[in-house]
C-alpha cells in the first residue's frame, strides 16, 4: 500500500511527473458551476462539456450515481467527472453526497488510473459542497486508491 499523500496547493494544478488523473465529484441534476469545477473549468472546458453532453443525453448512456467519465485534457492530464452527489443542498434526507455512490467511483478510477499508468490528484472530495465527512471518504480512497498502490494526492488550497 502507498500513503495518502497530503499537499497544500491546488488540485487543478497537479504537482507530479507523469500521468495524472484530476478526480472530483459530481452531482446527478446536470448541474456545474460551484466549487471545485470553477478552477477545472478555468482551465480546460473539455470536462464541462463532456459532463452537461454525457447529462443531457443520459436515457442512452449510463450518467447515474456511482458512475465516471475520465476526459483527456492534455497528453498526460485527465479529469475524472464522478457522480457521487445526489442534488446539490442538503436537506430533509441529509448531505447530497453519497458513499457508496463515491466509493464505487473510487473503484473504477482505481481502474482507469492503472489503464493510464496515472496517479491521481484531488481536493477533499465530496466533503466540501457535497457535504459529506472526510473522516468517512479517506477510507473509501485509501481502500480503493492507496491499496491499490496508486499514488494518491489530496490538496488543501490554505
Amino acid at each position: 500500500m502507498v500513503p495518502l499523500t497530503y499537499l497544500k496547493g491546488d488540485a487543478a494544478s497537479p504537482q507530479a511527473a507523469g500521468p495524472k488523473i484530476i478526480a472530483h465529484v459530481c452531482n446527478d441534476l446536470g448541474g456545474w458551476g460551484k466549487g471545485f469545477v470553477l478552477a477545472v473549468s478555468r482551465r480546460w472546458p473539455e470536462p464541462e462539456r463532456d459532463y452537461r453532453a454525457w447529462h443531457r443525453e443520459r436515457a442512452g448512456n449510463d450518467f447515474a450515481l456511482g458512475a465516471i467519465r475520465v476526459i483527456s485534457v492534455r497528453a498526460d492530464i485527465w479529469v475524472a467527472n464522478m457522480i457521487g452527489q445526489h442534488g446539490m443542498r442538503t436537506g430533509s434526507k441529509g448531505p447530497p453526497i453519497r458513499y457508496d455512490a463515491l466509493d464505487r467511483c473510487l473503484a473504477a478510477l482505481a481502474g482507469h488510473a492503472r489503464r493510464l499508468g496515472a496517479s491521481v490528484h484531488m481536493p477533499r472530495i465530496g466533503a466540501g459542497l457535497a457535504g459529506g465527512k472526510w473522516e468517512r471518504i479517506e477510507p473509501l480512497i485509501i481502500e480503493r486508491l492507496c491499496a491499490q498502490e496508486i499514488q494518491t494526492v489530496v490538496y488543501d488550497l490554505t
